[in-house]
């Protein structure tokens, strides 16, 4: 395992000052965030011009991407699974293994959330990459008996962990043991359980990093372990003061 940052812990900068500062914070592993509504890069930009998002993937310091965070935001199928595999392609020349799209929204059935992820899974596989679902409140991962459902369902298909839906959200309290046979990213910051404690400062909520980290360990997880501290949402304290907090503290547990 590797302690990665993601890029949405920057997004107030631009792309290649926020590239900048992760490296200034000694990382050198990223999980880049391809996102419609993010100020950095945009789907159907890149989808149109690889080379230029290249180009700035790869200007300034030398940071490898771990993986794509993607999310296409509201767009019909077929535009959807176009630039699905422009993100596929574009994964190639950064070395890419994994992609991170979201899991359709809550009520979604089941049957054709699995006909959508089969589809999209089999055309990443043809690839050789490795395509993900994330665990989020909001959509049908939210039950973690349904992401697992999913993989089981999907050849090919894994999970993106962020344990703090699942702290935050609906399951609060309730167990996700069964999730981590399934992970292949994982996307950390610090969480509480009451109301407006989403993201708070490391040490005051309560994601047991020690236990994930022994749980992924446990299932033979050698992938990213990425500090995903957003900047997008209102922050009492310093994000990147926090950002070096969970590094450090990720990198003792390894």
């Amino acid at each position: 395992m590797f302690v990665a940052c993601s890029t949405v812990c920057f997004t107030r900068e631009p792309l290649e000052s926020a590239l900048r500062h992760i490296a200034e914070l000694e990382f050198n592993k990223i999980d880049l965030a391809i996102v419609e509504d993010s100020p950095h890069l945009q789907p159907s930009v890149s989808a149109e011009s690889p080379e230029a998002t290249l180009h700035r993937v790869r200007y300034g310091p030398s940071l490898t991407p771990s993986a794509l965070d993607l999310n296409f935001g509201a767009v019909d199928p077929k535009t959807y699974r176009r630039r699905f595999e422009a993100m596929c392609r574009l994964a190639k020349p950064l070395t890419v293994a994994v992609l991170t799209i979201p899991a359709s929204p809550l009520g979604t059935p089941f049957d054709d959330e699995v006909a959508r992820l089969r589809d999209l899974a089999d055309f990443a596989n043809r690839q050789g990459l490795v395509l993900t679902v994330e665990t989020h409140s909001q959509t049908v991962t939210a039950d973690p008996a349904v992401a697992v459902a999913l993989c089981k369902a999907v050849t090919g298909l894994g999970l993106t962990l962020d344990p703090s839906h699942y702290i935050h959200g609906p399951h609060q309290n309730g167990s996700f043991d069964e999730v981590y046979p399934f992970v292949q990213n994982v996307h950390l910051r610090d969480t509480g359980t009451k109301p407006g404690d989403f993201q708070v400062k490391v040490g005051q909520g309560e994601v047991e990093y020690g236990r994930v980290v022994s749980q992924l360990e446990r299932h033979g997880y050698n992938r990213a372990l990425t500090v995903a501290i957003r900047d997008d949402i209102e922050n009492p304290f310093d994000v990147e003061v926090e950002v070096r907090k969970l590094k450090l503290l990720l990198e003792s547990l390894l």
